[in-house]
């Protein structure tokens, strides 16, 4: 499910509805952990293909060796153990979509051959002559920059401009903070079902640090963090700053505010309180005025006198 609030999210969610009715080659970029196959996936779920199959390939996750028969399929014989014919994974995902993940990692000989199939649509199984129609849509995604490892020789210019006739950039976590708070809430609902615990939020203090944490593992990291901070306050009401990880929870590593600036400090954290208070609220300004004992029109300085961003509504 994809969940969140801010502006590159609502523009990824129109993306999908504008591409997942039409057959053309979709190609996803975005740091690992931020959900590409789930963006693929849901191209395929809302989409004239949905009736097929979503068949996902990771190809840094199978050796080089075995990658060309799961990918096109062998005939009886084709090589030793090969005691009956298969098709490939090409051929499962005919009348569907074929999502490869890191296709960055594809060798140039396997490149080759997967641009003769979205060429030519057409697959040849290893060891036959035959070749079989098949009516695939490809979604490919990376973490690479691809354009560097072309100019390295590393990965074909025409294969590329093949599969990326349409392309979906996702933004790492970092920079989307205001999705943060959403996804916690996704997350929690989710496992807290799964795991047969009662409902359970974080506290003040640790909504704070999960906030102020860059994410590096982006939406996977998040997540992993929630089932893990579930299950270490299992039957807890409350998630405590104590649950979390200490590369979240790093609180040695934090410079002591200096005595001498107060009133620095008080407006550091006047403006991550609102700022927080607004993320919460999804910005609805009267609610977030009523929830902090303002009136709209005092909010509304505090918004103005920290120049906090409030995201355009659509």
């Amino acid at each position: 499910m994809l969940v969140g609030k801010s502006q590159s999210h609502l523009d990824l969610v129109g993306m999908i509805e504008k591409v997942r009715n039409v057959g053309a080659p979709v190609f996803i970029r975005g740091e690992s952990g931020t959900g590409k196959e789930l963006v693929a996936r849901s191209i395929h779920i809302g989409g004239i293909r949905r009736n097929g199959n979503f068949v996902a390939l990771n190809c840094s996750a199978i050796p080089e060796h075995l990658l060309e028969s799961e990918l096109f399929g062998f005939a009886k014989g084709a090589f030793t153990g090969a005691a009956r014919d298969k098709p490939g994974l090409i051929e499962e995902a005919h009348g569907g979509t074929f999502f490869l993940d890191e296709i960055g990692d594809l060798s140039p000989g396997l490149q080759a051959k997967l641009l003769r199939v979205v060429e030519n649509k057409e697959v040849r199984r290893v060891g036959e002559n035959r070749m079989r129609e098949v009516s695939t849509r490809f979604i490919s995604a990376t973490n690479k920059n691809i354009e560097d490892e072309i100019n390295r020789g590393r990965f074909r210019e025409d294969l590329y401009y093949r599969l990326k006739i349409i392309t979906i950039e996702l933004l790492p976590l970092r920079e989307r903070k205001q999705d943060v708070l959403q996804i916690i809430d996704h997350f929690l609902d989710k496992y807290t079902k799964e795991m047969d615990l009662d409902p359970c939020v974080f506290s003040s203090e640790a909504i704070e640090l999960l906030l102020d944490y860059s994410w590096p593992g982006n939406v996977r990291e998040l997540e992993n963090e929630v089932q893990k901070c579930l299950i270490m306050c299992r039957n807890q009401r409350e998630i405590k700053a104590e649950h979390l990880s200490d590369r979240i929870n790093n609180r040695k590593s934090r410079r002591p505010i200096n005595r001498y600036d107060l009133s620095r400090a008080r407006a550091d954290f006047e403006k991550k309180f609102v700022h927080q208070a607004l993320m919460r609220f999804g910005y609805h300004r009267s609610r977030t005025a009523q929830e902090l004992g303002l009136s709209r029109q005092g909010l509304f300085k505090l918004i103005k006198k920290h120049n906090i961003e409030i995201p355009l509504r659509t």
